[in-house]
């Protein structure tokens, strides 16, 4: 069976912001190669340069996210990563990591990031106590 490997959140938005870039300039290009009809080469330019922009903000709100995760030391790697949510993977080794010890010993899984498994584990737990 593969080994599912889990990637750390900061990086799949930094991912995600350098393809906005790449597709956002590979956008323009081809508003070089249609500049033989203008409003189609204007319209590329406008979506490319949109884009690149909107991968510039991107940037910003990862690099103030980051500047509030967690800072801790991977037990696998022993390198510094940085933890976002109640479960993540190490940016490093793609271990995946929790500070919660509910979940210590559980199978990883992104959704105990979500508000509704918030919501449905505090409800569960009022229901115990009644």
């Amino acid at each position: 069976m593969a080994q599912i490997v889990y990637s750390s959140k900061i990086n799949k938005i930094r991912s995600f912001a350098l393809i906005l870039i790449f597709a956002g300039i590979l956008l323009m290009y081809g508003g070089i190669l249609t500049k033989k009809i203008p409003w189609l080469m204007v319209t590329f330019f406008i979506l490319g340069v949109l884009m690149v922009i909107l991968s510039c903000v991107v940037y910003l709100w990862i690099g103030t996210l980051s500047l509030k995760a967690v800072p801790i030391m991977c037990p696998s790697c022993e390198k510094p990563t940085k933890m976002l949510g109640r479960v993540d993977a190490c940016m490093h080794c793609k271990q995946p990591l929790t500070l919660d010890k509910d979940l210590e010993g559980k199978e990883f899984d992104e959704k105990y990031n979500t508000r509704r498994y918030s919501k449905t584990k505090k409800s569960e737990e009022n229901q115990n106590k009644k």
